[in-house]
């Protein structure tokens, strides 16, 4: 019994391993079949054709800056701190950042405690002054006091001494000489004490001028702190939007802030209605941006809206920004139109325009390809060469090779490689690198071409292009009539 139930256990454990490794199997030979049909096959390449477009070409230079008031009015905090030796008061309290406020209303509040232990010292100057100036006065006083009633007194001895002189008018010349000296004594005396008393009331005058000056210095001091102290709450000069001052950091100047003695500006009021954007180009494009140049402006806070301005200043020298190792330039730009939702500290997006060139061609930069110095793009089963122009952030000026309306890969397509490359014709290349030459001041004008390169650079052009080079130089059929062959004719088509 036992052995019978010892192999039904054995049996059923083998069925079960049985099973998995059959599961195992199909797996694998799923996973063959899905390689074999799937793993050798290659992704066909999604090819995208552009027409090449014709016309005004515009030349930008992309930099992005931050709304700034053309105007403002400054809210400024208490001008005389730098007379008591302050210089510089924290915000305690400032209303938040883009209020709008009318005339008057409150703004922010200043620190005052530096001031208040100030006007505590200067308390108790004051005290001692006014102690300083009584007590000069109650001396003065007493002084002058003193030397009165010594004069009263002289004045007295002189009448006694004038009575002996009288009276010795009987008595011997001895006697009488002598009481004539008591009254010179006397008299000398009696002045030199007047003028003592004159020299001490003059001193006394002097005395309490002095001390009268330095409590009253004292006590407007006092007083300006006073009112200085009012101060510390500041209010808008006038109705608008609180701004608040940004440091060379760009840091908003807020609550906690420093407000400087020397220029206690604590916020702004900006004049909406007149914007202006401030922003930094690279100096490898600064040569490209001149007064004048119009700009179209984008707010990143509202990227429906745009907006035109025009340069109105270019920085002469260049500056390193924080964090950044390039040299830039200051440029600022101001916004022709005036918008209630433009608000200062905005981020912009301004596209500079630094040239417009007329009617010509100009295709996708993703289009370009180049190998061994020459240029080419994919057209049609073939690699065709072109000649390059001028170039901005997305397209460039294609200046010969195409024709407008061509159809063009924006991708190397599928086979790219086995693409035939279709060269442009010698006279044709010789010819723009000439006029690359005496554009860049190597040469004064186009060097002279013979009529047999003429006859061929002609014959390689469209009929458009063709009458077009014809009008710009009138001199090429009188030119090249002097040659073998004479003109080029039959309008033949450029292949």
């Amino acid at each position: 019994m036992k052995r019978s139930f010892r192999n039904s256990r054995i049996n059923n454990y083998a069925m079960k391993k049985y099973r998995v490794y059959i599961g195992i199997a199909v797996i694998f030979i799923v996973l063959i079949l899905l390689y074999v049909l799937f793993g050798d096959s290659k992704t066909s390449v999604e090819t995208i054709e552009v027409p090449v477009k014709s016309g005004t070409f515009e030349i930008q230079v992309s930099t992005s800056g931050e709304l700034e008031a053309k105007s403002s009015e400054k809210i400024m905090g208490p001008m005389g701190v730098r007379n008591f030796r302050i210089w510089n008061m924290k915000i305690d309290d400032i209303i938040p950042d883009g209020t709008v406020v009318d005339s008057g209303e409150y703004v922010a509040t200043l620190d005052r405690s530096e001031l208040t232990n100030r006007l505590k010292d200067r308390e108790l100057d004051l005290e001692t002054l006014q102690t300083q100036f009584t007590q000069t006065q109650l001396d003065t006083t007493m002084d002058l006091r003193n030397a009165r009633d010594e004069l009263i007194n002289l004045e007295y001895n002189l009448e006694e001494k004038q009575i002996t002189v009288d009276q010795s008018i009987y008595e011997p010349p001895a006697t009488q000489r002598q009481a004539k000296i008591d009254l010179d004594k006397a008299q000398r005396a009696y002045e030199q004490a007047e003028e003592n008393y004159q020299l001490k009331l003059e001193k006394a005058r002097a005395n309490m001028a002095e001390v009268n000056t330095k409590l009253r210095k004292a006590q407007n001091e006092y007083q300006e702190m006073v009112d200085l102290l009012d101060q510390f709450t500041i209010f808008a000069p006038k109705g608008g939007m609180v701004i608040y001052r940004r440091d060379w950091n760009g840091q908003k100047q807020g609550i906690g802030a420093n407000v400087g003695a020397w220029d206690p500006i604590v916020a702004e009021l900006p004049d909406l209605t007149e914007m202006k954007s401030k922003t930094y180009v690279n100096e490898i494009d600064i040569s490209k941006v001149s007064v004048g140049q119009h700009v179209k402006i984008g707010v990143d806070a509202f990227p429906d809206k745009e907006y035109t301005g025009i340069v109105t200043e270019v920085a002469n020298i260049g500056e390193q920004l924080r964090n950044s190792n390039a040299k830039v330039f200051e440029v600022v730009i101001e916004v022709n139109e005036s918008d209630s939702i433009l608000r200062p500290a905005m981020t912009t997006k301004n596209m500079i325009i630094t040239d417009v060139i007329d009617s010509v061609l100009y295709i996708p930069i993703e289009c370009l390809q180049s190998n061994d110095s020459i240029s080419y793009v994919y057209k049609g089963r073939t690699r065709q060469q072109v000649i390059l122009g001028k170039a901005n952030e997305n397209e460039i000026i294609i200046r010969a090779g195409l024709e407008a309306d061509d159809e063009i890969y924006l991708v190397p397509p599928e086979g790219a490689e086995e693409y035939t490359l279709v060269p442009l014709d010698t006279a044709v290349v010789n010819h723009f690198r000439r006029l690359d030459e005496a554009a860049k001041g190597t040469q004064e004008k186009e060097p002279e071409m013979t009529p047999e390169e003429l006859r061929e650079m002609l014959m390689n052009m469209s009929q458009e292009e063709r009458m077009k080079y014809i009008q710009e130089h009138p001199e090429v059929m009188q030119k090249m009539g002097r040659g073998k062959g004479g003109p080029p004719g039959g309008g033949r088509q450029r292949k």
